[in-house]
């Protein structure tokens, strides 16, 4: 649990106070890497700078909203998101969960309930059952702690669902994975449709990850079953 603690969380909230208690609260709660934005230019600006593991998003933001915020974020990461508002109209909560988002919260909430769904989707998403919190591949250094690639000696961060794939591959390193499991593990039992999808996120990894992705050594296609992580300094 100490490796999720380490995660950057970013609160999205226009409200001053609220962000402090919010803050505040996450802080006392064993999550000391807390970014906050009052609005959504802030927001994108400390995105693009750091590498966020968790959202929190206010809907009602004075420079726009937190779903159009969200589908931005979207643009650039696949980082999961938990929405924060006071609205609690159920067509609300359908479009939030419905754009893709893990959790939505309807204030007043309790303390208590934030940390217990902020620890349930970092665990769903980052949750390691490997005891190695690092692997190094030829020219790089994988680190699951901070969900990132040290290339180059350049610290290159990985998006939730680069990191859920990664992470799959490594379990079952030198062996074949299908394409199957690999959509399964990454959206879940819905996992239809997300083939292509899983080549586009293969290929971003390749780039992050090998010395020259379009000739792979490591991350490597098994035509017509799926992909294996090659590693030979086992």
């Amino acid at each position: 649990m100490n490796e999720l603690k380490n995660k950057k969380i970013l609160i999205v909230d226009d409200e001053k106070e609220l962000l402090k208690i919010l803050s505040g609260t996450l802080y006392n709660n064993g999550f000391y890497n807390i970014y906050t934005a009052p609005d959504c230019e802030a927001a994108l600006k400390t995105a693009n700078e750091q590498s966020i593991a968790l959202y929190l998003l206010d809907v009602n933001l004075p420079d726009g909203d937190g779903f159009a915020l969200f589908e931005k974020l979207r643009e650039i990461s696949s980082v999961p998101a938990i929405f924060l508002t006071a609205r609690g109209e159920g067509n609300d909560r359908i479009k939030g969960l419905g754009l893709g988002a893990d959790d939505y919260i309807v204030k007043p909430f309790l303390a208590d309930e934030l940390i217990l769904r902020i620890n349930a989707v970092l665990k769903r998403v980052y949750g390691i059952a490997e005891t190695k919190s690092a692997f190094s591949l030829s020219g790089c250094t994988v680190n699951f702690e901070t969900a990132s690639v040290n290339k180059n000696g350049k610290e290159i961060p990985l998006t939730a669902k680069e990191y859920i794939l990664i992470k799959k591959l490594w379990e079952n390193r030198n062996k074949i994975v299908t394409s199957d499991a690999l959509c399964m593990a990454a959206w879940g039992e819905e996992y239809y449709g997300y083939e292509n999808t899983l080549m586009v996120h293969i290929r971003r990894l390749r780039q992050k990850i090998e010395a020259e992705p379009s000739k792979p050594k490591h991350l490597l296609t098994v035509k017509g079953l799926g992909y294996k992580l090659v590693v030979n300094d086992e």
